[in-house]
C-alpha cells in the first residue's frame, strides 16, 4: 500500500459536509461545517483592502475579491486534509455577501469593467436626487409599495445608474449587449460556472417583491427607463440551485444576503422572531412570514429567505444601519486614538459614560429609519473635561441609539414589542457593547454559542439600566442626529457669475450673516452713544 492509499484510508468519515463562502465587506472566509452537528471543522480567513478614490467613495477589486475566495478555499481544505478529514464529503456549498455592493463585467472575457462598487459608497447621492425629483411629489417611497426599499445611495440599481452614465467601458459593453451585472455573490458564481449564471436573493431596488423578477427586464411600465432599459439586463433567474466545478471539487451552491444567512443562522424560522448583526454596518431583520410587511415607520421589507424551489418565500423587515464596527475602524486609523478593536472597550469601560458626548457617526449618511443621504457625522456636547475615553463610550453608545431606533420602528411596525434580541457579528465580543445594548433596549441581548451564525445559514440554505436615564440619552442623541442632517449637498448654490457662493455652505453662511448682522448693530450702537 502506497503512501497515498494508506492516507486514504485513515481518513475520518463524518458524513455529508456544508460548506459557506462568507465575502463580506472587510474579508472572506470560508468555512466548514460537519451536517449533522453543525460543529465548525475548519475555515479560513483573508482580509480585503478598500480603496478610497475620492470623497465618499468606497471601490474593492473584483479580481481581489474572487482570489481571495480561491485562497480561502483552497487553504480550508488543506488544513481539512492536515486532519484526515476527506474533502470530497463537501456536497454543499452556500454563498453570503456584502449584499449592495455592484459589479459590471464582461460576459465574452469575464473581465471586471469596473471596481466594485461597495453598498455605502455615496457617489450615487445625485442620482438619487434626480430620481426623487422626478417622483410625484418628491417623494423618495415611491416605489416602495413595488420593491420594498426607498430610493436611496444603499442599493445596486443606482450604482448601475451611475456606472452606465459615468463609466464609458460599461457604458460601451451594455450598447453590445455585453455587460453583465449583478452583487458579489452572482459575480463569483458567474466566474465559476464560466457561463451565464444566477442573480441571488439581493436587495437591487428593481426586484419585484412578491414575483422576484427583474422589474426592468420585464419592462414594469411604472420602473421602465427610471434605472436601467429593459434590454440592458439579461433574464436572471433567482434561487437557482447550481451544480459546478471549482478547483478542488464539485458541488452544489445556494445563496443568500449575508443578513438573511444571519436571520437563517440564527435559526429565527418564525413569524416575530428577529436577529442583530454588528459587522461594518448594523442590520435588524425580523421574520414576518410568508407575506411582505408593508413598513410605515422607515424600515425596508425584504426577502429573508426561500429554502428550496418548491417552498415558499419567506419575508424580513429590515433596519439597515451604515456604520457600527466601522466606527472602530474610524477611531483606530483615521484618530489614532486607539490601536486595537479591544482597546476601545477597555477607554470606554474605565470612564462608564460619555459624560454628556454624543457621537453620529453618519459617515455615509443615515439609512434606517431617516433614509438622509445628506447627514454626516458628529460629535457634539464637548467640554474641557471631555477625553478619548468619553468619545470611545459615545461610539459604543451610538451603535446601541441606532439600533434602538430601529427596534421601536419595528414594534411600531408589527404592532408586537420585541421581547428578546438575538445577536452575532464580530462587535458583540465587545462585552461593554452587549451589555449598554441590553440596558438601552430594556430586553434581553442573546449571543449565540456558536459565533458563525452567517456563514452557517448559507450553509444551512445549501444544506439594566433605570428607563428614566436612558430615555434622557437617547432624547439627547436623537437631537444630535437632527444636527447631522442636512449637511452636504450635491448642487451647491451659484452667484451671479456661476461661482459658487459662500451661502452654499449652511454653517459658513450663518457664521458670515451673524457676523454682519454683529457689525451692523455694534455700528448702530456706537452711533447711539455718539449722538
Amino acid at each position: 500500500m502506497n503512501g497515498d492509499m494508506a492516507a486514504s484510508s485513515h481518513r475520518i468519515t463524518l458524513g455529508p459536509l456544508v460548506a459557506a463562502i462568507d465575502q463580506g465587506t472587510s474579508s472572506t472566509r470560508f468555512l466548514v461545517f460537519n451536517s449533522k452537528t453543525a460543529e465548525l471543522l475548519s475555515h479560513h480567513q483573508v482580509e480585503l483592502k478598500q480603496s478610497f478614490p475620492k470623497e465618499g467613495w468606497v471601490e474593492e477589486d473584483p479580481k481581489e475579491i474572487l482570489q481571495s475566495v480561491y485562497e480561502c478555499m483552497e487553504r480550508t481544505c488543506e488544513k481539512l486534509t492536515q486532519l484526515n478529514i476527506d474533502i470530497s464529503n463537501i456536497k454543499a456549498i452556500g454563498v453570503t455577501n456584502q449584499r449592495e455592493t455592484t459589479v459590471v463585467w464582461d460576459k465574452e472575457t469575464g473581465e471586471p469593467l469596473y471596481n466594485a462598487i461597495v453598498w455605502l459608497d455615496l457617489r450615487t447621492q445625485s442620482t438619487v436626487e434626480r430620481l426623487i425629483n422626478k417622483t410625484p411629489g418628491r417623494n423618495k417611497n415611491h416605489w416602495k409599495h413595488k420593491t420594498g426599499l426607498p430610493i436611496s445611495t444603499y442599493f445596486s440599481a443606482v450604482k448601475l445608474r451611475w456606472l452606465m452614465d459615468n463609466v464609458d467601458e460599461v457604458h460601451d459593453a451594455v450598447v453590445s449587449h455585453r455587460a453583465m451585472f449583478g452583487t458579489v455573490d452572482s459575480w463569483l458564481i458567474w466566474i465559476f460556472r464560466y457561463s451565464h449564471g444566477d442573480l441571488a436573493q439581493s436587495e437591487e431596488l428593481i426586484r419585484n417583491l412578491r414575483s422576484h423578477e427583474i422589474w426592468s427586464s420585464f419592462g414594469d411600465p411604472h420602473l421602465r427607463g427610471k434605472f436601467i432599459s429593459v434590454s440592458t439586463l439579461r433574464l436572471l433567474k433567482p434561487w437557482r440551485r447550481s451544480v459546478f466545478t471549482c478547483r478542488v471539487f464539485v458541488f452544489h451552491a445556494q445563496c443568500l444576503g449575508d443578513q438573511s444567512a444571519a436571520l437563517v443562522g440564527q435559526m429565527c424560522f418564525q413569524d416575530g422572531q428577529a436577529k442583530n448583526t454588528y459587522g461594518t454596518g448594523c442590520f435588524l431583520l425580523r421574520n414576518t412570514g410568508p407575506k411582505p410587511v408593508m413598513s410605515d415607520h422607515g424600515l425596508l421589507t425584504t426577502v429573508a429567505y426561500k429554502l428550496g424551489r418548491d417552498q415558499p418565500a419567506c419575508y424580513a423587515l429590515e433596519g439597515s444601519v451604515a456604520i457600527c464596527g466601522a466606527v472602530v475602524r474610524w477611531l483606530q486609523d483615521n484618530l489614532g486614538i486607539i490601536e486595537s478593536p479591544e482597546e476601545l472597550e477597555k477607554l470606554a469601560a474605565s470612564v462608564g459614560t460619555s459624560y454628556g458626548c454624543y457621537f453620529v457617526p453618519a459617515f455615509s449618511g443615515l439609512y434606517a429609519p431617516y433614509w438622509e443621504p445628506s447627514a454626516r457625522g458628529i460629535i457634539c456636547g464637548l467640554t474641557q473635561f471631555t477625553n478619548k475615553r468619553h468619545v470611545a463610550f459615545a461610539a459604543l453608545e451610538a451603535v446601541c441609539f441606532q439600533t434602538k431606533e430601529i427596534l421601536d420602528a419595528m414594534n411600531q411596525d408589527s404592532g408586537i414589542p420585541l421581547t428578546q434580541l438575538q445577536v452575532d457579528g464580530g462587535m458583540t465580543s465587545n462585552r461593554l457593547l452587549m451589555q449598554l445594548q441590553a440596558d438601552i433596549l430594556c430586553i434581553p441581548v442573546v449571543k449565540p454559542s456558536m459565533p458563525e451564525t452567517t456563514a452557517l445559514g448559507a450553509a444551512m440554505a445549501a444544506g439594566a439600566a433605570e428607563g428614566v436615564s436612558v430615555e434622557f440619552r437617547y432624547a439627547r442623541w436623537k437631537k444630535a442626529v437632527q444636527k447631522s442632517m442636512n449637511w452636504e449637498t450635491t448642487e451647491p448654490i451659484a452667484n451671479g457669475n456661476g461661482e459658487p457662493s459662500i451661502f452654499s455652505s449652511v454653517p459658513l453662511g450663518l457664521y458670515v450673516m451673524g457676523s454682519l448682522l454683529m457689525l451692523v448693530g455694534a455700528k448702530h450702537l456706537a452711533g447711539q452713544r455718539l449722538s
